[in-house]
């Protein structure tokens, strides 16, 4: 989801609720500590020279019980991101911690906010030979 579709959803809400995929709800009381942009620039495994922009929120929840971050503060952090940042309409991807920090996309769904896992993947499949196909050895 980009950061103007998050931005609409967003302006419909008084209240914002993020959900894992499995379906597990991120605890009401989480903060949002970082809204960024992420420029990447790296070479692929077939020496393809890429570029990637992602807009970046971090989740994070402290013992802080009480604490409700509205739909309206979160648009006024997002909109002085945009105005101090100069954000670009990109892709957004959600850090949030669990065993480890988790990269997560983002979807909307009956008025959540849905963190999808994400995967890896040779982004170079026909220049570095590999086809994707895992083959299955045979231990004799």
């Amino acid at each position: 989801m980009k950061l103007s579709e998050f931005r609409n959803h967003l302006s419909h809400l008084s209240s914002i609720h993020f959900v894992l995929e499995n379906g597990e709800e991120v605890p009401q009381h989480f903060h949002v500590t970082e809204v960024g942009q992420i420029n990447k620039k790296f070479i692929d495994c077939g020496g393809t020279l890429r570029d990637e922009i992602k807009i970046n929120f971090q989740l994070w929840q402290a013992s802080d019980y009480d604490h409700r971050l509205s739909a309206e503060k979160l648009n006024k952090i997002i909109l002085l991101s945009i105005e101090k940042l100069n954000l670009a309409d990109a892709e957004i991807e959600v850090e949030y911690q669990r065993e480890t920090i988790g990269k997560y996309a983002i979807s909307f769904n009956n008025g959540k906010f849905i963190l999808m896992n994400t995967l890896t993947d040779c982004l170079a499949q026909d220049k570095c030979g590999n086809s994707g196909n895992k083959t299955k050895n045979q231990i004799k």
